[in-house]
């Protein structure tokens, strides 16, 4: 109900001044009906716990009717979306409000707003909720509504949101910074007369430079410094003591020093200390950010999947590397290739298994002129593509690190990490308050001086920052020599491993033009129909028997079938033609001596195309890890290479032949039932199960698109010959990490040790913290650029 009061009184919910009228709900008082409606839908939901993380958290609301209005047009709902079908549709959107963790808390809990949003996941560091909703029962519209509601309007720019948002992300902090800095001189200036011990000033001027001096001080606390003091505050409220926590106790105890000193004439205060401690500390805050971004930038613009895609140029078919890609261009999916950007359908059956986008794995029928989204993998014969956007490397990437394919692994680093930042803020108040209370009774200056600068010098962010900007450089590395991962925690991952397991066909072999030494004697119009075929494929040996094969003319495929580990089945031009394992076409077992591919066209045998497999260069190089690690050989085929490859395995025991993808699915899993700690390399093809089951799966690939999003990296297979310098130079990287923890543990156990005897001023100490963070950032840059350079990566 609307009341009428005289009493000046606040929003609950966002914290306003109400107006005379305002609305009144389980005795809370709102400013406006959308605020009153906000706290109705949350505490319907059983939401209110939002309350607890921050007082009047919520902003202030005005009314959304017709301001969305623009978002029921369908031609910009498809701008601005991921990927949408005729039940879910997923979008990704910039919220400049987020700030905190009842942020988090609130915006990743949509759907006890309205069940038809499936989930919201926030990226804090980009400012972004990704949300997947059900498009039949709530618009885009509603769901931008529903944000703006609850206080977290969207930023929607049409023409270039992403770059919008990136130009103006680090903006506030300039400004602050700029504050911070302005203020930090002129108070500096005004304390020459301090410094340098004028006298003759002193009576005069000495007490009005110190008032001016506090006025200087206001906007550096209030304003450059108010994100410390609010963090500090959100996180407390939420009984959790963060790094923030004793920085902006520093920078109470300096201003209420100064404040106290000015006013009873004792002395100059510390306005200068306190300018300049905010002021290094927001640049320190900035180079971190920097740096940040421009890692981001690097992995989500400049470096892309190894992977390609069959581009369509004059009619003629060729391997584009995805960085190539440009809208208009024409592209070729074949059976199990995911789409790398929004398309339009052209030519082709069309099953899009959007498994990898949305979770679910029954495959939707597209017909022509149909936008095919990003992300989708196509089951069934060949389609045609016009590519309507460009690639999007970022998105890829998010969608590989979706929650469906995450595996649970221990990272050792992340748990060292939380465990730094849960115990490292209680430590360092111990020690604050100990060498106050030592101090105390006989030097109060120099109690505070000490309790300030313990306060301040200490940097657990050095300890924090180790980790993460390692993995980062160190991924920056594997990228720029063709070996793209998952996330930084592959890293890790890598450098545990104690057993290798090697897929031959693809993978330690590679086809060539003169790969195939036998041919099955077929007239024109059965070659015709066999390259039909295996061109819906991309399995190595169909794509070897296309170049074979490549003068034949394309006929009509339909009904096509591709069974992993056995073979291809489709009708062409009428005929229904199989092509692959000996059992698959006959039933029976498989005899052959040789690598070999049959054919049987409308259940007649035709003969068979034989292989001469030829090994990857470098090969020499990969089967030396057996003197390191465990190296096994998994195959499909028959045991005819034995002998050939012996002298790169151990024994017999290593290399085992004849296995089914669900074979080497269990195979991984007996490896890991013993202990041990498993990377399979395989062309994420016939063994995606081992892929995604083994502790480190890896794709390779060769100018296809078979990216796996079971895989926890894509390697080009020109780079495979560099694997044993990859896994040293991951165990580099997780040196690294241990020398920048021990460095910064030195930092901190000097710092204190010198800060409690209170000889250590609380600007130096302000100084040295930042100045500890850049050391951090720079040995971790330099030290993987070094390993790198050492193991002759680029």
């Amino acid at each position: 109900m609307a009341v009428n009061i005289s009493a000046p009184t606040t929003c609950y919910h966002c914290g306003n001044d109400c107006e005379k009228d305002h609305y009144v709900l389980d005795n809370k008082d709102f400013c406006c009906v959308g605020c009153k409606g906000v706290y109705q839908v949350l505490a319907n939901s059983g939401l209110c716990n939002y309350y607890s993380y921050n007082a009047h958290p919520g902003a202030t609301l005005k009314s959304t009717e017709k301001r969305f209005e623009y978002l029921d047009d369908p031609s910009i709902i498809n701008d601005l979306v991921d990927f949408t079908d005729d039940t879910i549709t997923i979008v990704t959107l910039y919220i400049p409000y987020i700030h905190c963790s009842s942020c988090i808390w609130l915006l990743e809990k949509l759907n006890r707003f309205n069940p038809a949003i499936y989930y919201s996941r926030i990226d804090f560091l980009k400012k972004q909720v990704n949300i997947r909703f059900n498009n039949r029962e709530i618009g885009l519209r509603q769901v931008v509504e529903l944000l703006t509601d609850i206080g977290y309007e969207p930023l929607i720019n049409l023409q270039d949101v992403i770059k919008k948002q990136q130009t103006g992300k680090g903006d506030n902090l300039v400004k602050k910074i700029a504050v911070a800095g302005f203020c930090f001189g002129n108070v500096m200036l005004l304390s020459f007369p301090e410094y340098l011990g004028l006298s003759a000033y002193e009576q005069t001027f000495r007490h009005f430079f110190g008032w001016v001096n506090v006025m200087f001080s206001l906007p550096v606390v209030f304003y450059s410094g108010r994100e410390y003091f609010m963090s500090a505050y959100k996180n407390l409220r939420n009984r959790v003591l963060n790094i923030d926590f004793p920085l902006a106790l520093g920078i109470a105890v300096l201003f209420l020093r100064t404040l106290a000193e000015v006013f009873t004439h004792s002395g100059a205060g510390f306005a200068d200390t306190l300018c300049g401690l905010v002021f290094f500390l927001l640049v320190g805050k900035f180079v971190q950010q920097k740096t940040y971004y421009h890692i981001s930038f690097e992995r989500d613009y400049r470096s892309f999947f190894p992977v390609a895609v069959q581009a369509i140029e004059n009619g003629v078919e060729k391997p584009l590397p995805l960085s190539e890609l440009n809208v208009g261009q024409r592209i070729r999916i074949r059976n199990n290739e995911i789409i790398p950007a929004d398309a339009i359908l052209l030519k082709g059956d069309a099953r899009i298994d959007f498994s990898f986008v949305t979770g679910e794995s029954v495959p939707v029928k597209k017909v022509w002129g149909e936008v095919v989204y990003a992300g989708g993998r196509q089951t069934g014969e060949a389609i045609e593509l016009e590519v309507i956007k460009p690639v999007s490397q970022s998105y890829l990437t998010r969608l590989w690190n979706n929650e469906a394919f995450t595996r649970v692994q221990d990272n050792r680093m992340q748990t060292f990490n939380q465990k730094v930042s849960r115990y490292f803020t209680i430590v360092l108040l111990v020690i604050a308050f100990g060498s106050l209370l030592f101090w105390l009774p006989g030097d109060v200056y120099l109690a505070f001086s000490a309790f300030t600068a313990v306060l301040i010098v200490a940097c657990p962010c050095a300890l924090a920052l180790s980790t993460p900007f390692t993995m980062s450089a160190a991924l920056g590395v594997f990228d720029r020599n063709f070996f793209y991962l998952k996330n930084a925690a592959v890293v890790e991952q890598m450098a545990a491993i104690d057993t290798i397991v090697l897929d031959k066909t693809g993978t330690i072999t590679v086809g060539g033009e003169n790969g195939i030494s036998k041919k099955a004697l077929l007239d024109n119009y059965q070659q015709q129909l066999v390259y039909s075929i295996c061109r819906n494929s991309a399995h190595p040996l169909s794509v070897q028997i296309c170049n074979y094969l490549h003068s034949s003319k394309q006929l009509p495929v339909t009904d096509y079938l591709e069974l992993a580990g056995k073979g291809i089945c489709a009708t062409v031009d009428g005929h229904l033609v199989k092509v692959g394992s000996q059992s698959f076409l006959t039933g029976g077992a498989n005899i052959a001596a040789a690598t070999e591919v049959h054919v049987m066209i409308d259940e007649t045998y035709a003969g068979y195309f034989g292989f001469t497999n030829k090994y990857r260069d470098g090969l020499e190089a990969i089967t030396k890890l057996g003197t390191d690690y465990k190296l096994y050989l998994l195959s499909g085929d028959q045991d005819h290479e034995r002998e050939a490859l012996r002298p790169y395995f151990k024994d017999d025991g290593y290399m085992l032949f004849n296995r089914s993808p669900q074979q080497k699915l269990d195979f991984v899993k007996s490896l890991q039932l013993a202990g041990k700690k498993v990377m399979m390399i395989g062309d994420g093809l016939n063994d995606s199960g081992a892929l995604k089951q083994s502790d480190l799966g890896i794709a390779i690939t060769d100018n296809v698109n078979n990216f796996s999003p079971g895989s926890d990296a894509i390697l080009d297979g020109r780079s495979l010959k560099l694997l044993p310098v990859f896994l040293k130079f991951s165990r580099d990287s997780i040196t690294i990490i241990y020398i920048s923890f021990c460095i910064s543990l030195c930092y901190n156990l000097f710092g204190l040790s010198y800060a409690v005897t209170g000889n250590l001023s609380p600007l130096l100490a302000a100084i040295l913290m930042p100045l500890s963070t850049a050391t951090i950032i720079s040995f971790t840059s330099i030290a993987a650029h070094l390993a790198a350079k050492k193991r002759k990566l680029r």
